[in-house]
């Protein structure tokens, strides 16, 4: 069974976990932060004039999580949108365990280095209780998605919850996992 624990966990367990402990003085193992579940989401709002698209949504993040994701639908009609209760309006999967781990790799190692222009992920996604947020702008950068089958690119967010009860422990969590962070540029006080 030992042999069967994803390569971050066990980056985690031997670690990232005993220098957590060390740097913010935990009393035991129990009290450092770990990651509690990934939610990927993709709105489709095209679904409201042509129902395959929220099919090939759905596929495509099913491919990407590799677990299947469940429609996501309206909750009450809105006219002005041609939008009716219950429509199918996107695809949402949430992640745990192995499958956590798995993903949050491929994320990291194969998919961030393929998006254009990227220069890391601002630190400024965080919402106060030690979770973080991000959108990708392109699904195609994961490869189980085949390019030559999309039939239109699609956004993705991506939101990591963890147990850290502040940002900077959830920040230090993720930057062991090698999530890449841009933080803002200091002000000098002086012109450039």
């Amino acid at each position: 069974m030992a042999d069967n624990i994803p390569r971050l966990k066990q980056i985690y367990l031997n670690d990232i976990r005993p220098a957590l402990r060390e740097k913010f003085g935990y009393r035991n193992e129990l009290m450092v932060p770990k990651l509690e579940k990934i939610a990927l989401n993709m709105g489709v709002g095209e679904a409201v004039k042509d129902s395959k698209k929220a099919k090939a949504a759905l596929e495509d993040l099913t491919l990407i999580a590799g677990q299947r994701a469940a429609p996501t639908r309206a909750r009450q009609s809105i006219a002005t949108f041609r939008l009716r209760e219950g429509m199918t309006i996107g695809a949402k999967v949430t992640l745990r365990g192995h499958r956590m781990y798995e993903f949050l790799d491929r994320l990291v190692m194969i998919a961030m280095p393929r998006i254009r222009d990227f220069r890391g992920v601002s630190v400024k996604s965080f919402d106060g209780h030690g979770n973080f947020a991000m959108g990708l702008r392109e699904h195609i950068v994961f490869p189980e998605i085949n390019y030559d089958q999309v039939d239109e690119i699609r956004g993705l967010d991506v939101v990591i919850c963890t147990t850290a009860t502040t940002d900077d422990e959830a920040l230090n969590l993720l930057e062991g996992f090698q999530v890449p962070f841009t933080r803002p540029q200091q002000q000098t006080g002086g012109k450039n």
